[in-house]
């Protein structure tokens, strides 16, 4: 297995340059494809979304290749992301005042709407487990996914997330490995923000790179081989040091082929 088995891809959320020069600045990193936000402010936002296979074009004379959006799923979407041969639509489920229980049931109910344009179109929906107040686990993921062809509604691991809620990496892929269409990588560490004198400590979350937090990237990369995936490792670029996102990225992408050569 060489590190031409996977596609290396880059979520552009740090990056609102014009789509050409956006295609060179990635491609010099190193990347192949990229996730491309569907967000106000960005190469396409959503009222645009026709635009799509346009900036898909433009990427293209780069050897670049959108290989997900993040954005909404609504048919207009989903249409211009099979016009584009985008694959995935990657999406979070944040959990709802009404409860866990009841938003798990509420996102079946959506989802379940969503198949047959899913099925017309030809593009998938990757749901990407995530902290904080959303579904953040792989069997928490697999629960609201399970009962779906994951041609239709598949799973974006993001290991960083599992193992800010202390799931590990070879637990997590065998929960979701027959689902799994997009692996995440970035990092993250707690840190203690409260003094020892306390009364009860107080924590706060860091973006950090891919050698320096809790989510062992050299596991993810193990467990990855060891089942034979093929496919796309999208490089989030979250950092907390947002002034040093460019130095960073460049040395995680680095890392990364280091680990799956």
């Amino acid at each position: 297995m060489s590190p031409d088995s996977f596609v290396f891809s880059v979520f552009t959320k740090p990056w609102k340059m014009p789509t050409p020069e956006l295609g060179e600045f990635v491609s010099g990193l190193g990347f192949t494809g990229i996730e491309l936000p569907i967000r106000p402010g960005y190469q396409v936002e959503p009222e645009n979304v026709a635009h799509l296979p346009h900036a898909a074009d433009q990427l293209a004379q780069h050897g670049v290749k959108i290989t997900s959006i993040a954005g909404p799923t609504d048919e207009r979407t989903i249409a211009a992301c099979a016009e584009a041969a985008v694959p995935i639509i990657r999406t979070c489920v944040s959990v709802g005042d009404e409860g866990y229980m009841a938003t798990e049931a509420q996102t079946r109910r959506e989802f379940d709407e969503k198949v047959p344009l899913l099925d017309r179109y030809g593009v998938t929906i990757g749901v990407q487990n995530h902290a904080d107040r959303n579904v953040g686990s792989a069997i928490g993921t697999l629960r609201l996914i399970e009962n779906y062809d994951p041609k239709h509604i598949a799973a974006v691991w993001d290991p960083a997330h599992c193992a800010l809620d202390g799931e590990l990496p070879e637990l997590a892929i065998d929960i979701l490995w027959s689902h799994l269409c997009m692996v995440n990588l970035k990092n993250a560490i707690w840190n203690r923000v409260s003094g020892p004198e306390a009364e009860v400590a107080q924590w706060s979350r860091s973006w950090t790179t891919g050698r320096h937090g809790l989510a062992s990237w050299p596991q993810v990369a193990e467990v990855l081989k060891q089942r034979g995936w093929e496919g796309v490792l999208c490089l989030s670029a979250e950092y907390s040091d947002k002034e040093s996102v460019n130095r960073l990225i460049a040395d995680d992408i680095a890392f990364a082929k280091s680990l799956f050569a």
